[in-house]
């Protein structure tokens, strides 16, 4: 079994490295995106157990690299390509183009007042108050941010935007 596992390693680790990078490609030009996600999350997934193999397989050669600058170099360069892109989602400031437009939307209605969110659900700000107060929200008045709110009725804040979302809908 072992020969039939090194043997498999190398060509599973091209073909399934072939899918994520002609996925990813489409991905990056917003080509066939509900045809390529998936298949690149997890085919990419799936690359692992090969990957690992083919690294097993040819363990002396690649500690080998770990003994010449070009490896120190190369994973010094890649660390530092990632982190250039994750960095505005690991700080959080969408302002800075990172992070998820949704949820720096939802901090921003969070930070309103129920008067100031109203207008938004189609209601007063009397309507919102009653219907957070109808929920538990035991903080619910005016002059408070929604934010406030929950916190201080002892509440999550997606909660309370739930709440908020199910009176828009009636």
């Amino acid at each position: 079994m072992p020969s039939l596992l090194s043997r498999y390693a190398t060509p599973f680790t091209t073909g399934l490295f072939l899918i994520s990078l002609i996925s990813g490609i489409a991905l990056f030009f917003h080509l066939g995106t509900a045809a390529f996600r998936e298949m690149h999350e997890w085919l990419s997934m799936v690359l692992i157990l090969p990957f690992v193999l083919h690294v097993w397989k040819n363990w002396r050669p690649f500690l080998a690299y770990f003994k010449r600058l070009p490896m120190a170099l190369s994973l010094a360069l890649c660390l530092a390509a990632g982190l250039v892109f994750a960095w505005p989602a690991i700080i959080g400031t969408a302002s800075s183009g990172g992070g998820n437009p949704a949820f720096a939307m939802v901090n921003v209605v969070a930070a309103g007042k129920p008067g100031e969110i109203a207008p938004l659900l189609g209601k007063t700000e009397a309507e919102v108050v009653d219907a957070l107060k109808q929920k538990g929200f035991t903080a619910a008045d005016g002059t408070t941010s929604l934010t406030e709110i929950a916190k201080a009725s002892g509440k999550d804040t997606m909660e309370l935007m739930a709440t908020l979302t199910a009176l828009k809908a009636r």
